[in-house]
């Protein structure tokens, strides 16, 4: 077995298995018992949004290799400048803090509680009778993404594993990731941190929605946390991506809400 497919299968089956039991913990058996019935039409309800960011998503994947041709063309060369701005920040925090413990958890939380924050809260809010929130999840993801990867082509800009600032702890842990990784990512897309972004961006509509999911907000406010310290605590991200991530989130929340049923105030 390949380690891609290997590293895939792992995701898939432990995102899996989290859904379910979040699902009867989180959303509560009624609330799936609701979408049961109705889940075509709330699916149908937001079909623009899902279009959307389907839409973003394919034009990514297709479009990743020559997007990164341009950026190496005439994309900003921006590393220098970050590297003069934070320094050996990423270095220090690693040199500081770095446990094989804390090594272990930062990488399971990078690629596996990653998956999980971003496919829960697409159940949570689709269990919910009105599709207002999903319908802004989708959008602020959409926005997410296709911001994300102008920036990319904008900006050329190496992370700290590449300078050999500090040590790429994610992949010293488990080299198998580094074939997921590269499958769905190039080494100079950094600025901003997409892990970032969406996952300060689930984690501000955990808080927005802390009526109805009271269980997820401070569940996603740690493993939101978590994400971004680990896209710095395993030598990926800059403290500067990091910082463009967490603008770029709450922007991409602002503008979901600001389009999709502005009137509402839920």
């Amino acid at each position: 077995m390949s380690p891609f497919v290997s590293v895939v299968g792992s995701v898939v089956l432990w995102l899996c298995a989290s859904l379910l039991v979040a699902a009867i913990a989180i959303v509560r058996p009624n609330r799936l018992y609701g979408l049961w019935g109705n889940l075509v039409p709330r699916l149908r309800d937001a079909q623009r949004e899902i279009a959307a960011l389907g839409a973003v998503l394919l034009v990514s994947a297709v479009g990743r290799n020559s997007l990164q041709t341009v950026s190496e063309l005439f994309g900003l060369r921006l590393t220098g400048l970050i590297w003069a701005f934070e320094g050996n920040f990423v270095e220090w925090f690693q040199q500081t803090y770095a446990t094989p413990e804390l090594t272990i958890y930062f990488s399971s939380v990078y690629v596996y509680g990653y998956a999980f924050l971003l496919a829960f809260p697409f159940l949570a809010y689709l269990a919910l009778p009105k599709t207002t929130t999903l319908k802004r999840l989708l959008v602020a993801y959409a926005f997410n993404y296709a911001i994300g990867l102008a920036l990319y082509t904008i900006v050329f800009a190496h992370g700290p594993r590449n300078l050999h600032v500090g040590t790429s702890l994610l992949y010293t842990h488990n080299p198998n990731v580094s074939a997921l990784t590269s499958a769905i990512n190039e080494t100079t897309n950094v600025f901003p941190s997409l892990h970032t972004s969406l996952s300060v961006t689930v984690a501000t509509f955990a808080v927005l929605t802390r009526e109805e999911y009271p269980l997820w907000t401070p569940l996603a406010a740690w493993l939101a946390g978590s994400v971004v310290i680990a896209t710095m605590y395993l030598g990926i991200h800059w403290l500067t991506d990091v910082i463009g991530g967490t603008v770029l989130a709450f922007g991409c929340v602002y503008l979901s809400y600001r389009i999709v049923d502005p009137d509402e105030i839920s």
